[in-house]
């Protein structure tokens, strides 16, 4: 008989040499520089995470976007922008190419800077100094002035909320020459400066005449105007009304506080706002910010918002693939997957943890998919029974409430093994900081397990959803490994192209790189 030791250390010679460290000073396998740019521009909010400072997030984006070429790095920027929903790193790239290519720049600046408050965010990344400038320069301004001459009267005051800078900040650094006695009566106002009445924006003007006399309608302005003004049911109800989809989304307790509730005929209306499919789609909302709403929603908040809010759940992960054969789902409950999503920081961290998101994205997989078997797992993995028939909301629910332990992600795998289970399809949602796995001999444990697993089916296929921004991995990139990170349901549609048959090793990189840019000429 073969000596079944032997032949079991010659498979697991041909596991991949670790090339790296990870945060948590765990072997892992370092991303490539194109690989690393999009993980960390899909979900870094330059923010403290459990494990890397936002210093050390700034200082990687800025070292990976000059390893890469600016096709790639523009690509990145609208990928992270039109696709990702980012705010704060499509911004930072943009300032970037202000002093790498400004052509790209140009191109791109319009898609990626789609409002005031990207518009707010790359100025001021570009005037803090990080990316080597302190100045706008000649073309930035140029491109600040463009976007302030094409934007409508409500984007523009929509952008007149927020500051650091303001709005008035920005027009004050620039200059915009107004085209029309309106958009100069706009400019004078927003700095505090003497303004015709007559020629200020119909909205504007009507705020400014209801401050005075609070007759009439409650203006159509962003509700922030409105609420230093010691407002009754009948305003806030007025704003409710009005209310953009994420506004409602937002503000359903302050709403409830307000009386807004008490008109059933305007619960209906708000309703139906919240489960329209298009108006969905076109918040861009995150899947996981409507399981937070539905979390967070007060007792007196409506029964009939609240299924409105899992009606929308139903849009917002419409993309989550059906996969034939097989599918285990491993959702990382560990200790520091209790950290907000988006980052620590003061004044303004994230109440959503990357605990929620890894439940959500499990529990939707599981809608799809009833007869996948989902793992939670830390030092090992946990025990929880779920019902596929039950609402994504309340699965993702039941899976947030663990947590703690250790990281270990090879566990599920090596659960698998101990098993002999076949599976076709494994999906990891982790921070991806695996520290408390055994020691594996040259690769990390994770990498070990899968090689064992894929003895058994050659065809199987990973994917490891990194929720954290991030330079390593666990399970190296590879014909039948997919590394890809993001909140959005565009992580949905790449899972799916890569089960119907896709390479792994390329593919999230491929999908970047389909972001359409005009033939690179060079300017004199």
């Amino acid at each position: 008989m073969a000596n079944r030791t032997l032949f079991q250390s010659i498979r697991g010679a041909l596991t991949p040499q670790v090339t790296t460290t990870n945060d948590a000073h765990a072997p892992a396998y370092e991303l490539g520089p194109q690989a690393a740019l999009a993980q960390l521009a899909a979900t870094g909010c330059v923010s403290q995470t459990y494990y890397a400072t936002a210093e050390t997030q700034l200082d990687r984006v800025l070292e990976i976007a000059q390893q890469v070429d600016t096709d790639f790095l523009a690509q990145t920027a609208l990928y992270a922008r039109t696709k990702g929903f980012m705010k704060d790193m499509p911004a930072l790239l943009c300032a970037v190419l202000a002093t790498r290519d400004l052509d790209r720049l140009i191109e791109i600046f319009p898609q990626v800077i789609d409002n005031g408050k990207m518009l707010r965010n790359f100025v001021q990344i570009l005037r803090s100094g990080v990316t080597g400038r302190k100045s706008l320069g000649s073309a930035p301004k140029r491109l600040v002035r463009q976007w302030l001459e094409r934007a409508t009267e409500r984007q523009l005051i929509q952008a007149t909320i927020g500051n650091h800078p303001s709005l008035a900040d920005v027009v004050k650094m620039v200059h915009p020459r107004p085209a029309d006695a309106s958009r100069q009566a706009f400019y004078a106002w927003l700095i505090g400066k003497p303004w015709d009445a007559e020629a200020l924006p119909e909205t504007l003007r009507a705020f400014e005449a209801w401050k005075v006399s609070r007759e009439g309608e409650v203006p159509d302005v962003p509700f922030q105007m409105l609420t230093a003004q010691n407002l009754g049911e009948k305003e806030w109800s007025a704003i409710a009304a009005n209310a953009s989809w994420q506004t409602t989304r937002m503000n359903l307790n302050t709403f409830a506080r307000h009386g807004v509730f008490h008109d059933a005929e305007l619960v209906k209306r708000l309703a139906a706002r919240l489960s329209d499919p298009d108006q969905v789609r076109r918040a861009r909302v995150f899947p996981y910010q409507l399981l937070v709403a539905f979390m967070n929603a007060g007792n007196d908040v409506p029964t009939e918002l609240r299924e409105a809010l899992q009606d929308a759940m139903e849009t917002a992960i419409g993309n989550v693939p059906e996969i034939d054969g097989k599918v285990i789902i491993c959702p990382d409950v560990s200790g520091s997957m209790q950290s907000p999503v988006t980052g620590s920081r003061k004044g303004a961290s994230s109440k959503v943890r990357c605990i929620d998101v890894a439940a959500l994205v499990s529990a939707a997989f599981l809608r799809k998919n009833s007869k996948a078997r989902v793992l939670p797992f830390e030092v090992k993995v946990v025990n929880v029974a779920l019902n596929p028939r039950d609402s994504v909301m309340t699965n993702a629910t039941a899976l947030a409430k663990i947590g703690g332990g250790g990281t270990n992600c090879s566990a599920p795998l090596a659960l698998l093994n101990q098993e002999k289970a076949n599976p076709d399809l494994v999906i990891f949602i982790s921070d991806n900081e695996s520290w408390a796995d055994p020691k594996a001999n040259r690769g990390t444990a994770m990498m070990a397990e899968w090689e064992k697993l894929k003895t058994r089916n050659t065809k199987a296929k990973l994917v490891c959803i990194d929720i954290t921004p991030n330079i390593t991995t666990q399970a190296t990139n590879r014909k039948d490994i997919l590394n890809v990170g993001g909140f959005s349901d565009t992580v949905f549609d790449i899972i799916a192209s890569f089960a119907a048959g896709a390479d792994g090793s390329q593919h999230w990189i491929k999908q970047i790189e389909l972001q359409p840019l005009h033939k690179h000429m060079k300017t004199a």
